[in-house]
Parts: C-alpha cells; sequence; structure tokens
C-alpha cells in the first residue's frame, strides 16, 4: 500500500493541475459544505472503521466527526465572506512623499499543500481535518500522507472528500492521499509542493522542517511538534479550592489516555497543606481511572519506557505509578518533584519535556520567585494555565505569573483546563517552538492564513486587474480603501 516515488510523483502532480478549479469561491465553498454532509451521512462506517484503527471509542469518534464537518462549514463560511483576501486599496496620492501610485493588494493560493496526518485525531487532524479544510478553503489542492495507524480510515474519508467534489462540480484530484514513510519525504521535496501542514513528534516533524528549508526553493512548513502545556496553580487558589483543582487536573490529564496535544503535562503546585490536598484529590481522582489503549505499541513503549526513567530520578515520587497495565494497556499516574531541583540544568530536564500518554509531574514550589526560575527554564508550548482566586486583590500573584506564563504559549488559560479546542474564529491553536514552527494556528478561521500569500498591483488598468480589486467591487468583498473600512 506504501506509494513509489512514481506514486507521489503522479499525485502531486494530479493536484497541480487542477489547482485552477479552485479559483471559484462560489464553488469552493459548496464543496466545503458537501463535504461535511457526506463525512455525516457516512459517520456510522467511518466511526467503525476509526474505531477499529485507534480504539479510542465510539464516543469520543462520534465527538470528533462532528467537530471535524463544523470546521469544513466553518471554513466555508470564511469563503463566502472574502475577508480572507484582505483586500487593501490605495488611491493615487500625489500629495505624499514620495508620491502613492495606484496600489492593490490582495492575497493568492500558495499551490499544492502537503498534509501529514495526526494519529491522535484520525477525524480532525487528518484527511478531512483542520489543515486538509483551511488549504481547501485558501483554493491550495491537498495532497495528504496518511497517518499508519489508520489507513482504512484515511481512504474512507478520503474518497468521501472526493465524492463532495465530483458532486459540486470540482476534479476528484483536489485531494489524494498517499501512504508511506518514504511517500513523506518524497512530498517535502517534490518541487510541485508549495506548502506543508504537519501534526506529529518532534523528531519527525524536525526532520520534515529542515527538509523543506534545504529544498533548492525552500517552502513554508507549519509543524505541530510537542507541548508539555505548563499549569501554574498560586498559593491563594490552593487555599481556596483544592479539591476542585486536584479532581480537574486528573480528569483532563487522563482524558483519552493523555493523548491529546493539550494535555496539561506540568503543574506548579505551592507546598504546605493546601498543595497537599490537591495532591490528595490528583490522587483520587487518577486512581479511580481505569487504563486504556494508546494508539499504537510504539506509543505504548516510549510511554512506559519514559516514565519509568522519570520515576527513578533523585527525589521523584509516584503518589499514583504510571505504566503498563497489561500487554496492550497503560495506567495512568503522576509523579511529584520539588520543583528546585528543575530550577538549574540536570538530569531533572527529562520532567520538563513532553511524556504522551496519561501522566503529568506536580512540581512543589516554595516561592514566587521558584516559580519564575522554572518557568524561564521551559521550552514553547501550546498551552499555559493559570489557576487563581480570582484578581489582584484577591491574589496578588496572579498579575505577575500570568505575565510569566504569556511568552511560552499560544493560548493562555486563566481557571480552565487546556484539553479541548474550541474551532472559533478568535482560537489560536500554536506556540513557539517547539510547540510549532511557525507563529500561525491550525485551528481558526486564520489557519486560512498559511496558505495565501499577498500580491499587490500597482497601475493596473481596470480591465488587466482581478475581479477582487477592481474599483466597482462587483464581487462585494469586504475591503480598505484608502486606509478605512469599505
Amino acid at each position: 500500500m506504501e506509494a513509489t516515488v512514481e506514486e507521489v510523483d503522479r499525485a502531486v502532480r494530479s493536484a497541480h493541475a487542477v489547482r485552477e478549479a479552485l479559483a471559484d469561491r462560489v464553488a469552493r465553498a459548496a464543496f466545503l459544505r458537501a463535504a461535511a454532509e457526506l463525512l455525516e451521512e457516512s459517520g456510522e462506517h467511518i466511526i467503525e472503521a476509526a474505531d477499529a484503527e485507534t480504539a479510542l471509542g465510539p464516543a469520543r469518534l462520534t465527538g470528533e466527526l462532528a467537530r471535524t464537518a463544523a470546521q469544513l462549514r466553518a471554513f466555508a463560511e470564511v469563503v463566502d465572506e472574502g475577508a480572507y483576501l484582505d483586500v487593501h486599496i490605495d488611491h493615487p496620492d500625489a500629495s505624499r512623499t514620495p508620491p502613492w501610485p495606484d496600489l492593490r493588494r490582495y492575497k493568492i493560493p500558495l499551490g499544492v499543500v502537503a498534509v501529514y496526518a495526526a494519529s491522535n485525531f484520525p477525524l480532525a487532524f487528518s484527511v478531512p481535518g483542520g489543515d486538509t479544510a483551511s488549504a481547501l478553503a485558501a483554493g491550495c489542492p491537498v495532497v495528504v500522507k496518511a497517518h499508519p495507524d489508520h489507513p482504512a480510515t484515511s481512504e474512507l474519508c478520503a474518497s468521501v472528500l472526493r465524492r463532495a467534489a465530483a458532486r459540486t462540480g470540482l476534479p476528484e484530484n483536489v485531494l489524494t492521499v498517499v501512504h508511506g514513510f518514504d511517500a513523506g519525504v518524497e512530498l517535502i521535496r517534490h518541487p510541485l509542493v508549495s506548502a506543508a501542514g504537519f501534526t506529529g513528534s518532534v523528531r519527525g516533524g524536525r526532520a520534515l522542517f529542515d527538509a523543506a528549508a534545504a529544498r533548492p526553493a525552500p517552502i513554508p512548513f507549519h509543524g505541530e511538534l510537542g507541548s508539555l502545556n505548563p499549569v501554574v496553580v498560586t498559593a491563594a487558589a490552593a487555599a481556596e479550592r483544592a479539591g476542585e483543582i486536584g479532581t480537574g487536573l486528573g480528569g483532563s490529564m487522563t482524558l483519552g489516555v493523555g493523548q491529546f496535544c493539550t494535555k496539561p503535562g506540568f503543574v506548579l503546585v505551592p507546598e504546605g497543606a493546601a498543595g497537599d490536598q490537591l495532591v490528595k484529590s490528583l490522587t483520587e481522582t487518577v486512581s479511580s481511572t481505569g487504563s486504556g489503549v494508546l494508539l499504537d505499541h510504539r506509543m505504548r513503549d516510549a510511554f512506559v519506557t519514559g516514565v519509568r526513567e522519570r520515576a527513578a530520578l533523585p527525589g521523584v515520587d509516584a503518589p499514583v505509578t504510571p505504566g503498563a497495565a497489561g500487554e496492550h494497556t497503560v495506567s495512568a499516574g503522576f509523579l511529584t518533584v520539588p520543583a528546585a531541583r528543575l530550577t538549574a540544568d540536570g538530569p531533572h530536564d527529562a520532567l520538563l519535556e513532553e511524556c504522551f500518554g496519561p501522566v503529568t509531574v506536580v512540581a512543589r514550589y516554595a516561592s514566587v520567585d521558584e516559580i519564575a526560575a522554572v518557568l524561564a527554564r521551559l521550552p514553547g508550548n501550546l498551552t499555559a494555565t493559570l489557576q487563581t482566586a480570582g484578581d489582584e486583590a484577591r491574589d496578588p500573584d496572579a498579575g505577575p505569573l500570568l505575565a510569566a506564563l504569556t511568552p511560552l504559549a499560544g493560548r493562555i488559560l486563566v481557571n480552565g483546563w487546556p484539553t479541548g479546542v474550541a474551532v472559533a474564529p478568535a482560537q489560536h491553536h500554536g506556540g513557539p517552538y517547539p510547540a510549532t514552527t511557525s507563529t500561525s494556528t491550525s485551528v481558526g478561521a486564520t489557519a486560512i492564513e498559511r496558505w495565501l500569500r499577498p500580491v499587490t498591483y500597482q497601475s493596473t488598468p481596470e480591465t488587466l486587474l482581478p475581479a477582487e480589486l477592481r474599483e466597482d467591487n462587483p464581487l462585494g468583498l469586504p475591503r480598505r480603501v484608502d486606509g478605512r473600512r469599505a
């Protein structure tokens, strides 16, 4: 089933050949809505296939299918509105220094986009997922490198999207799928691929990122690689609601057997009685969580080895021991360590690296200065969370700690939990490296911006201008004219 070099070349060239068919915004929006409708109509078969390959369960997959369909419809609305084209028109002005000519700017699609599917989201971050939906919405054909953990699901979803294309008068080759590790490498190197989106490991993503940069003509590589997702619990918050925070943390870190990219994997908790109560509540919650199946044995082996090595470090305790529960399952747990051991380089640095699966690290701090010293050593993240007792009048540490967390992540939460990413226009799912390789988001309306580039026409006759930039605005697009919204 793995694609050969020739098959990858054929897939990319077939996608490149149909890019002009996606130029019609009305057809694109209809296609995205048809894809959502057909996914829902085929939902029973898709969920059955995905569950057989991932063991994520019908309930989780039903929710993911609904999210995927909603995401496609949301991008159809983005295409309809047209604001993503970012149209700017500046009329000639000889009074300026230097004088302004007639300038008209908008954004155009980059071309063929390579999408690398995720293991932990066989729908929402795979063949019909956000990278694919946003690239198609931008007018870019897509070649997906399917994930080896769910090849049948990938093919089933691809057939649905190709049927949606045919139903709305578009060529089926606006989306194709290839399989195999070597195919993924060939895909990023193909000269007709103009950009790539990736969700996966730091190691795999960095290798593809480097390959994208090493091409004779480098291309944008939007990779989501890994995230610790730190949480800071202030002393006031622990004193006020230790039990609630411990329960919430336990539910978030074990959700989906800890296989969410936004799992809270590192938590700073105060020393003392309130912190002890939080740890007790966390212990009760995690202890009552049943064992689960990880997506594949490679991930299971990495989890079991990772938690064993971390638990063996000096000063590390395991109130609930994570690890192997059976031949195919793992049990949830968490580790505790004095935060002072994490303020300088050393073997405990492993505790500041993501461990994929149902485990978190609770670091007990003695002072706000100790929190700051640990946060200064953290890598970039998708999320960062502050658990606080309220505003600065009730919790004077809240403001400074929120400011310290902000540089670390793309989404900052206060008194919530990071698992669960709403598909909303204001959403940002990205963060400083290694969370992502760019400043873009892979969730929300602005994810479309990754697959576009701006072009300005200067002093161009009206009859030669694209319709989007003509003076009478025949397409009714939102735009800025001479610096004002029109």
